[in-house]
């Protein structure tokens, strides 16, 4: 790889579109157009395309067709599973729910949202090393939690948590347990049927299918209102006319990834931890979060002491190295991430985070070119030599 050559260091943020997705979804821009609430021929075929789409993504979940609601991505789905099931059980006198303070945005802003509707919200703190604080988890869990959601694989640490022992005991309390499974799903083995976890999250940008496009799992009998108003499409749980293009494209791409799944997790682990690796051995002192934790082989979260997030990532995308410094999903200046601050980051060493993420585009070379750039990076930053010279 010569030193121009870009690299893509941001997969948690979106992967592209893989070659068979687009193959998979293309005839319905075009001749396969129907609308499958017509009962025409055009839209026949258009139903009939739906219901396969829907019926691959449940078995790639382990799950029953009726039980995946498409949505437009994550955010949609884990408001719609937070906020359809509070709303549920308030009259039941089930008016609390509980969260993390690591979890995606998309979760912390749903259950701000029940707490201004009279409810109550309950953030349960996690350990340095990114892990669920399962003492607190168990205290806040009594008769008055309608909902726990919890983040099976953070979006910016790589932290695995133990959803399906979460999901056992949210669930021996009475309570629904959501998780959402953004970052998670194709990185680690999911089973709607050995699992105990009522609702699930995805999102096909994530995995090679388009923005737009994502799926939540409702096990049959919960408890979930819709958010919107309007026809019965998706047995009135999300009505609307649905994506057909999308919905087929994100079945590809989700068969796609879970047939993968040991191969490519082998291959981002082995490259992830040599780039940690040969990091530590270039720059002593890097602080690797979430070390100590289980973590998914596609994250890497590390801070270079002496150094800031800002400049560092300015620095990488004129070098043509592409990562972050935290989700993609805040606002497009870089500021302190509430999961390191939750971890209890030193506040200058938050400040100084990079989020390397790996997937389809990361081969040894794209390491290989990182760890020189980032190394020299680093020198010229803690000598006060311009990073941009």
């Amino acid at each position: 790889m010569s030193m121009t050559e870009p690299v893509y260091l941001d997969h948690a943020a979106t992967t592209p579109v893989r070659d068979e997705v687009m193959a998979a979804m293309m005839p319905f821009f075009g001749p396969r157009f129907g609308n499958p609430s017509s009962v025409h021929r055009w839209g026949r075929e258009a139903r009939v395309a739906l219901d396969e789409a829907r019926e691959r993504v449940a078995q790639t979940l382990g799950a029953h067709a009726d039980e995946v609601c498409f949505t437009s991505g994550g955010t949609e789905g884990d408001n719609l599973a937070i906020l359809g099931v509070a709303r549920t059980l308030r009259a039941s006198g089930r008016r609390a729910a509980i969260t993390t303070p690591i979890e995606h945005k998309a979760v912390l802003a749903a259950v701000h949202q029940i707490a201004r509707e009279g409810g109550e919200e309950r953030i349960v703190p996690v350990t340095s090393s990114g892990v669920v604080d399962r003492d607190a988890y168990t205290h806040a869990l009594d008769a008055q939690v309608a909902i726990a959601s919890i983040m099976w694989v953070n979006n910016e640490v790589g932290v695995m948590q133990d959803v399906p022992a979460l999901a056992a005991e949210t669930k021996a309390a009475g309570a629904v347990f959501h998780t959402d499974a953004v970052q998670a799903f194709g990185k680690v083995r999911i089973d709607a049927k050995s699992m105990p976890f009522d609702l699930l999250t995805i999102s096909g940008h994530k995995l090679g299918a388009p923005k737009g496009i994502g799926a939540l799992f409702i096990r049959r009998a919960t408890p979930l209102e819709s958010l919107f108003h309007g026809g019965s499409q998706d047995r009135g749980r999300r009505p609307g006319t649905e994506n057909v293009a999308f919905a087929v494209g994100l079945a590809a791409a989700a068969e796609l990834v879970v047939a993968e799944h040991d191969a490519e997790c082998a291959r981002l682990g082995a490259l992830r931890d040599a780039l940690e690796s040969r990091l530590r051995e270039r720059i002593p002192d890097l602080v690797i979060h979430g070390e100590g934790a289980p973590r998914a082989t596609h994250i890497s979260n590390v801070s270079i002491p002496g150094t800031d997030s800002e400049s560092m990532l300015m620095a990488l995308d004129m070098r043509g190295i592409a990562c972050s410094a935290g989700s993609a999903c805040q606002s497009g200046s870089v500021s302190a991430s509430h999961v390191l601050s939750a971890m209890g980051v030193d506040p200058t060493l938050a400040n100084a985070a990079l989020r390397l993420s790996l997937g389809a585009l990361t081969d040894a070379r794209s390491i290989d070119r990182v760890v020189e750039v980032m190394s020299v990076l680093a020198i010229k930053a803690r000598g006060a030599v311009p990073a941009f010279g």
